[in-house]
């Protein structure tokens, strides 16, 4: 058989092969993270601000250590900065961060904390009552874009071995139609820049919805994607983790073997019209 279609095809299994052990990686390891920082969080106990890693699973405390004021204690302690943040958010009518499968944060109960409920009222505007507990009847009010982002995290596991999958089928069969699949996976970076954008800009342009926020006249605002930014007394920093990297090298390594599948499978076609 042709020699450029046994060296190239080659070239682009090798090539999936490793982009497919990167995509597994990738799902494992933080891929941006967001800090904030202001007067009330010194340095001295937050050295990198009040900071949260964003997964493609979930969301999670970004503090690996918080150190107590020197005046205090020369220990360090856990710093929960997921909790710190949804306080601020909180302060400024943020809804919560969904936590995805970040199951600390989901808590116990029926409902994940980023719930919201509010009261039923009768026509006079008064609170009816459960006549079996005595409580208000509650009514789940929490937006639809929440849980939509939430059920996105918890079903990644499933979403990248199908990933991973498409991938496992691109090396196996060398056929024309299925050269382009392994570009599903390969847009990587893109679906989290995606959702990352299109979710910071949500909560951003949702304030002061569930009764939340000292800052009553502040505008809906677009939260910084990349870089620094200032949002009230805050300022904020976005960057992308090593992980961003590692999905940004998945998408190279996979682009680079579909042009390497399409050279074996021209030369081929080649060596067959010949």
């Amino acid at each position: 058989m042709n020699e450029a279609f046994q060296k190239n095809l080659k070239l682009a299994r090798i090539l999936a092969a490793i982009a497919a052990v990167l995509i597994i990686v990738s799902y494992f390891v933080p891929i941006w993270w967001v800090a904030l920082e202001s007067v009330q969080y010194p340095k001295t106990i937050f050295p990198r601000g009040i900071r949260i890693d964003f997964k493609f699973n979930g969301v999670y405390n970004g503090c690996k250590g918080q150190k107590e004021r020197e005046e205090l204690a020369q220990t360090e302690a856990s710093a929960d900065c997921f909790k710190e943040m949804n306080a601020i958010n909180h302060y400024i009518g943020m809804y919560k961060i969904v936590p995805g499968r970040n199951w600390e944060e989901r808590g116990k109960g029926e409902y994940p904390l980023y719930y919201v409920f509010e009261t039923k009222k009768d026509a006079q505007g008064n609170d009816i009552i459960d006549p079996e507990t005595g409580e208000p009847v509650k009514i789940d009010v929490t937006p639809g874009f929440l849980k939509f982002l939430d059920k996105l995290m918890i079903a990644t596991p499933y979403l990248f071995a199908a990933f991973v999958l498409l991938v496992i089928v691109f090396i196996a069969v060398p056929n024309k139609v299925l050269a382009w699949a392994a570009m599903i996976p390969g847009l990587l970076p893109f679906y989290f820049l995606f959702f990352y954008i299109l979710g910071l800009y949500w909560y951003g342009h949702n304030l002061s919805l569930h009764g939340g926020g000292a800052f009553r006249g502040i505008k809906p605002f677009m939260p910084t994607v990349f870089g620094e930014g200032k949002v009230a007394q805050f300022t904020t920093h976005s960057y992308p983790y090593w992980g961003f990297f590692v999905t940004l090298l998945v998408f190279v390594l996979l682009l680079l073997a579909v042009i390497y599948k399409k050279k074996a499978l021209k030369a081929k076609e080649a060596e067959a019209a010949a």
